[in-house]
């Protein structure tokens, strides 16, 4: 595995998988999903500061770069790139608008955060220029604004990773303490269970550490209240516990 510093020394026509470290198992996945589709495998990792309305919450978050490279390494990743802030954002780069959906949920909590994903997203395949780029669904809402950005990049879907007792992985879980810890996994029991919004948000109502957000089932092609008309219909989960912010989400079976 080569690291690199500058998208010149990377192959063109590769799978891609944008990440801003902290590797964890979930992006291991990432890495082995795109070894199929191509024998280039692109990795980077940047902190993107567009995307943090919270700016302690920028400094806070973790940075492992030496675990990063081993991880990335054992999962097949070809290229480790580590851009610097010039090299994705020079005077005058374009910034781009989430559109109506990213003013939703996630955007509605966090003003601006989608603007800055889809900007540094675009910055990413016009710099790697790759055929492949590999995203996860925990990240739902983020996912569905990625296949909005006007590219030639073939997004490719990937499934949530989960820990043992079904907290879905993420880079933040290493912040809650170990009673917090504990609590996560009432976020997946709630949706592997729950039949109704009513339902989701009663299970989730029975764990006092969790401050939720926002507990609701959508359309998922338009990120509406689902209903009859919907086609496909998926629950989505926002809270704070300790302080530390979790996403899930699970595809539901539609109501006859």
């Amino acid at each position: 595995m080569k690291v690199v510093h500058s998208a010149q020394e990377l192959p063109s026509g590769c799978a891609f998988i944008p990440t801003m470290g902290a590797l964890h198992a979930g992006h291991g996945s990432l890495f082995t999903l795109a070894k199929s589709y191509s024998s280039d495998v692109v990795a980077s990792i940047f902190i993107n500061p567009l995307q943090f309305e919270n700016a302690e919450d920028l400094l806070k978050y973790p940075k492992t770069p030496e675990a990063d490279i081993e991880l990335a390494q054992r999962s097949g990743v070809t290229h480790l790139w580590f851009p610097k802030h010039d090299e994705i954002y020079p005077e005058g780069y374009e910034s781009l608008k989430a559109g109506a959906i990213g003013d939703l949920f996630e955007g509605a909590s966090r003003p601006g955060h989608f603007d800055g994903v889809v900007t540094v997203v675009s910055r990413l395949f016009q710099l790697v220029k790759p055929r492949y780029a590999i995203f996860g669904e925990k990240d739902f809402q983020q996912l569905k604004l990625v296949e909005e950005i006007p590219s030639d990049v073939t997004i490719v879907r990937a499934p949530i990773v989960r820990e043992v007792d079904g907290l879905a992985m993420s880079s933040r879980n290493v912040r809650l303490t170990a009673e917090g810890r504990a609590a996560a996994p009432i976020i997946y029991r709630a949706l592997s269970t729950a039949k109704s919004e009513a339902e989701l948000r009663q299970i989730l109502s029975t764990e006092k550490l969790l401050e939720l957000d926002y507990a609701t089932f959508i359309d998922e092609e338009t990120f509406l209240p689902a209903d009859q008309r919907s086609e496909r219909v998926r629950a989505i989960v926002a809270g704070w516990i300790n302080g530390v912010r979790l996403l899930d989400n699970m595809q539901m079976e539609k109501s006859a």
